[in-house]
């Protein structure tokens, strides 16, 4: 059963086509990595999924239901873990569960052992009572991936979850997330800017100017490159590609100071290639295709980090939201 399904998807926005005929399904369980250079249109494409944006033409239905027609029920079907945290650090780590649970209506049967799995799930029980402004970083993603969970979502977006902890929480945090979709019969919707973190992924699409460029297993987007990867630094770089398009017929890119090339042996191409310009190279590695060299041969960029969060604007739906739940 697919949980997410986008067909044919378009968002323009006057003259400017933000989305362009995007389809794509999620399974029911997977963890679906979705991702795209600043402007490719991920952010447009995650804002109709949440229901902040209707769009020009096409569907998309998360959980059987309509975005567009069924925004009520789409956003009782998700939860969210913001990049930026959203937590109120002036009450406990069990208040702000309470709270969550009030807003999305929790019967009040269930509140208190829902927040109290919850807490042990992410490893916080000895910390319920402790106000949230006391926890570390990695302790604070803890919560609210738990405070996202208490509502029994189908569809758990997670916007660059990892976003600035130390490498030991990023660590501890994905052990959790990886668990989610089996336990808590949940399927992930993420995205991320380290690809390594990618990896984790069941599948994953990849948008670059309002287009799905590619989509497949992790290793399966890998084979795209064609090879191993070859990194050159020279001393006249410009100069060194010309020569190596002109001599091996190669693609070749510049990345960070680097010459970027893949080949079907790199073993054997580096002697080559040393050989014809071999006065100018200055050090040259090779490694096995990452998510990484995909990324920069599908788009020629590198995925770098956003100036904000990619879903600020569900913080508006979040307020909205809360507000007309106090009204009723």
């Amino acid at each position: 059963m697919s949980m997410i399904i986008v067909e044919n998807l378009v968002k323009k926005f006057g003259s400017i086509t933000a989305v362009d005929d995007v389809s794509f399904a999620v399974e029911e369980g997977a963890i679906f990595g979705f991702l795209g250079p600043n402007g490719a249109g991920k952010t447009t494409t995650i804002n109709i999924l949440c229901t902040l944006l209707s769009p020009t033409f096409g569907k998309a239905y998360i959980n059987s239901y309509d975005c567009d027609r069924e925004s009520s029920k789409v956003r009782n079907a998700i939860g969210i873990v913001f990049q930026d945290s959203s937590l109120d650090k002036d009450l406990t780590a069990r208040e702000n569960l309470m709270f969550h649970a009030y807003l999305y209506r929790v019967d009040k049967a269930e509140r208190k052992q829902r927040i109290e799995d919850a807490l042990r799930f992410v490893d916080l029980t000895d910390r319920a009572d402790d106000l949230v402004k006391k926890f570390s970083g990695g302790m604070k993603r803890r919560l609210e991936v738990a405070r996202g969970l208490i509502h029994r979502p189908k569809v758990l977006f997670l916007d660059e979850p990892t976003l600035g902890l130390d490498p030991q929480s990023r660590t501890n945090l994905w052990e959790f997330i990886t668990t989610l979709p089996k336990l808590h019969k949940v399927t992930i919707f993420m995205t991320t800017h380290y690809m390594e973190e990618a990896e984790v992924c069941d599948k994953i699409a990849i948008i670059d100017k309002g287009k799905i460029i590619a989509s497949g297993t992790p290793a399966e987007l890998k084979k795209i490159v064609g090879g191993d990867v070859i990194y050159l630094k020279t001393n006249n770089n410009e100069e060194a590609m010309k020569d190596i398009r002109k001599l091996f017929d190669m693609e070749v890119s510049e990345k960070d100071g680097e010459i970027f090339l893949s080949a079907m042996k790199g073993d054997a191409c580096i002697p080559a290639l040393i050989r014809e310009i071999g006065e100018r190279v200055l050090s040259v590695r090779m490694q096995r295709p990452t998510l990484n060299d995909v990324f920069l041969k599908l788009t020629g960029k590198a995925i770098r980090e956003q100036n904000g969060t990619g879903l600020d604007n569900i913080k508006a739906m979040v307020r909205s939201y809360r507000r007309r739940h106090d009204r009723d």
